[in-house]
C-alpha cells in the first residue's frame, strides 16, 4: 500500500509472495515472523487462512506498548533528557521557560508552561512533574493498525471455516510430479521396459520405505492405483510410528518396511527382472 495508507484489515501484517504468504509483526523491537507456503497448505486460500490465524494469535497474545509507555520513548530530537518536556530559549540562549506537553487526542493536547523568571530553578522540576501527571490521563494501547483492536475483540476479518492441517514435506506434491500424488512416481529402467509405479516414503535421518507395482503384471491404471494406496499406507505407518515415539517420550523412529504380498507387487529391482 502507498505510504501512510494502512493495509486492508484482512492483510494486516501479511505479505503476499509467489510461493505463499509471509507474516511479520514487530512488538517492542521483537519481530514475530512465520511463512505459510501454498504447497504446505494445499493452496493459496488455506495458506492465507492459516497466516491470518497466526497473525491474530500474535496480535492477541503479544499486545503493543501502552500509549503512555510509547509516549515516554526518548526521541532523537529531544534536547532536555525528558520526553514531553521542552524549554523555551531567550535570544541570548538562556532558558526562559519550561513546558510540559502531552498529546491525548486530536482535540485534547495538554500543555503547561513554567516561567524561569517566576519560578527560578524549580521551573524544570515542576514541568517534569506536570508531564508525569499528564501521562496519567493517557490510557489504552498504542494504535499500531486500525485492525488490531477488532482482532483483539475477536472480530476476525476472515472466514471461520474449516482449516486443512499443514502437510508434511512427504505429503507435498512437487511441481515435477507426474502422478498427481506425492511420493508416487512412474519409472522406466530403459526405453523397452513397460515400467512400474513406485510408492516411496522418506523419514528424515531414517531412510525410506518403498514398493513398486509392475505395469506388465497389473496393467498401467491398476499399478498406479496400487501405488497410490501403498503410499497412503506408508504415510499412515509413518504417522503412527511418530505418534508412538512421541507418546513414549523418545525421538520418532522410522516406520518398519511393510512386507510384500506375493503376487501383489514387486520391488523396483523385481519389476526389472520380471519385465526386462
Amino acid at each position: 500500500m502507498p505510504k501512510g495508507i494502512p493495509n486492508p484489515a484482512a492483510m494486516y501484517g501479511i505479505y503476499s509472495r509467489s510461493w505463499g504468504f509471509e507474516v511479520s509483526i514487530v512488538r517492542n523491537g521483537v519481530r514475530h515472523h512465520r511463512l505459510f507456503g501454498k504447497a504446505s497448505y494445499g493452496g493459496a486460500e488455506q495458506a492465507l487462512l492459516h497466516a491470518q490465524d497466526w497473525r491474530d494469535h500474535i496480535v492477541r497474545s503479544v499486545p503493543p506498548q501502552t500509549r503512555s509507555e510509547r509516549a515516554e520513548k526518548q526521541r532523537t530530537n529531544n534536547s532536555t533528557g525528558v520526553t514531553g518536556v521542552f524549554h523555551h530559549l531567550a535570544p541570548n540562549g538562556r532558558v526562559r521557560a519550561w513546558m510540559a506537553k502531552t498529546y491525548i487526542a486530536p482535540d485534547e493536547i495538554l500543555r503547561t508552561d513554567f516561567s524561569v523568571a517566576d519560578l527560578g530553578d524549580d521551573a524544570q522540576a515542576l514541568a517534569i512533574r506536570e508531564r508525569a501527571r499528564q501521562l496519567e490521563r493517557m490510557t489504552g494501547l498504542a494504535c499500531i493498525h486500525p485492525a488490531e483492536e477488532a482482532i483483539r475483540m475477536g472480530l476476525s476479518a476472515h472466514p471461520a471455516g474449516p482449516r486443512e492441517p499443514k502437510r508434511s514435506k512427504s505429503e507435498i506434491t512437487r511441481r515435477n510430479n507426474t502422478s498427481g500424488v506425492s511420493g508416487v512416481h512412474f519409472k522406466t529402467p530403459n526405453p523397452s521396459h513397460p515400467g512400474y509405479w513406485l510408492a516411496i516414503t522418506y523419514t528424515a535421518g531414517k531412510g525410506s520405505v518403498s514398493k513398486a507395482f509392475s505395469v506388465k503384471t497389473h496393467g498401467a491404471e491398476a499399478a498406479r492405483n496400487l501405488a497410490i494406496a501403498e503410499r497412503a499406507s506408508q504415510l499412515a505407518d509413518k504417522l503412527r510410528a511418530e505418534d508412538d515415539a512421541l507418546a513414549a517420550g523418545r525421538e520418532p523412529a522410522s516406520p518398519a518396511p511393510r512386507r510384500q504380498s506375493r503376487g501383489r507387487a514387486a520391488t523396483a529391482s523385481g519389476a526389472k527382472r520380471n519385465n526386462g
